[in-house]
C-alpha cells in the first residue's frame, strides 16, 4: 500500500512537471534604451510581462543586448538588420519572431552633390559608422540608387567627429547619419538625398529575436506576448501622457516633448502590411518566422 501510494505520488509529480514547465520557466528579454521599444517598457511597468513570466533587463546598447544574448542570459532580444546579421554569423537558429518599428525619417544619407552627379564621380568618400546599422543602410541606398561600390572609399566615424565635417565642393562625399546629428551638417550645406521616409530606399527597422528552438517550446506564450505588445502599442498612442510617465525612467527621463517628437521619427509595424514585408524580404531579411 505504501509503495502504491509513493508510486501514485512520483506519477502526479511528473505529470505536473510536465504540464507547467514549459510555461513556468521564466523567460529573460533583454532589450536598450529606444523610442521603438517602449511597449515593452509599458507592457513591463502595467505588469504585462509578469503575466507571462517574462524578465525584461536593459541594457546601455544594442551591442550589449547581443553579447547577452550570445553568452545564453536571454532569451529573446530587440534589435535592427544590424544585429540580426551579427547573431546570424554566430549561431544559425536566431530569428525575428515579432516586428516592432521602422524609422520613418529619422535616419538619412546626406551629400554634397545631387545623385546624378555621385553616379559619374569616379571617387566617393563614405562617412559612416562601421560597426552600426549605419552598414546596412549605405548598402541598401547603394543598391536602391544603382551607385557603384567600387568608387567608394568608406572612412568608420562616430556621429560626434561626421557632424563636424567641413562642407567642400572639391570632393565627392557621402554621409550616412541620424536626428538630431543631422542638423548641423545640413546647416553647413549638404542636403539629403534619401531617408528612412522611403523604405524602398532606406530600410531601418526594429525586432524582437530569439532561438527557433525557443520559439517553438513557447509558441503559444510568445503569441500572448505579441498580443500584449499590440495592446500596449495602443494604449501608448491613446495616451501619451501616462505613457510617458511609466516609461521615461526607460528613456533617460525625456520630457513629454521629447517623447511625442521621437514618437513622431517611426511607425510601429507590428501588423506590417504587405507591400511592407515584400520590401523587407527584398532586403535579404527573414519574414518567415514571424508570429
Amino acid at each position: 500500500m505504501v509503495v502504491m501510494r509513493k508510486r501514485l505520488l512520483l506519477l502526479i509529480a511528473i505529470l505536473l512537471s510536465a504540464c507547467s514547465s514549459p510555461t513556468d520557466k521564466q523567460l529573460v528579454l533583454t532589450t536598450n534604451s529606444w523610442i521603438g521599444y517602449t511597449p515593452l517598457f509599458y507592457a513591463n511597468e502595467k505588469g504585462y510581462l509578469d503575466e507571462l513570466n517574462i524578465k525584461l533587463i536593459t541594457t546601455v546598447s544594442l551591442g550589449e543586448s547581443v553579447n547577452i544574448f550570445l553568452v545564453s542570459k536571454a532569451d529573446m532580444l530587440t534589435g535592427t538588420q544590424h544585429e540580426y546579421n551579427l547573431l546570424n554569423k554566430e549561431m544559425h537558429s536566431v530569428v525575428p519572431i515579432m516586428l516592432l518599428d521602422r524609422s520613418d525619417g529619422g535616419d538619412m544619407i546626406l551629400s554634397n552633390k545631387t545623385l546624378e552627379e555621385l553616379k559619374k564621380s569616379e571617387h566617393i568618400e563614405v562617412y559612416l559608422e562601421v560597426d552600426s546599422i549605419n552598414k546596412e543602410i549605405i548598402e541598401n541606398f547603394i543598391a536602391y540608387s544603382k551607385l557603384d561600390s567600387e568608387h567608394m572609399t568608406f572612412i568608420n566615424k562616430d556621429q560626434a567627429q561626421i557632424q563636424n565635417l567641413k562642407y567642400s565642393t572639391k570632393k565627392d562625399i557621402l554621409i550616412v547619419t541620424y536626428a538630431p546629428h543631422n542638423i548641423e551638417l545640413e546647416n553647413t550645406g549638404f542636403k539629403e538625398l534619401a531617408s528612412t521616409k522611403n523604405p524602398k530606399a532606406i530600410l531601418v527597422i526594429d525586432a524582437l529575436f530569439t532561438r527557433k528552438e525557443l520559439l517553438y517550446e513557447h509558441q503559444e506564450r510568445l503569441k500572448r506576448l505579441q498580443i500584449i505588445l499590440e495592446k500596449s502599442i495602443k494604449e501608448i498612442m491613446q495616451d501619451k501622457a501616462t505613457a510617458h510617465k511609466l516609461t521615461q525612467k526607460y528613456l533617460n527621463d525625456i520630457s513629454y516633448k521629447e517623447f511625442n517628437e521621437l514618437l513622431n521619427t517611426i511607425k510601429w509595424i507590428n501588423k506590417p502590411s504587405e507591400e511592407l514585408l515584400d520590401t523587407i524580404n527584398a532586403s535579404s531579411y527573414p519574414t518567415g518566422t514571424l508570429l
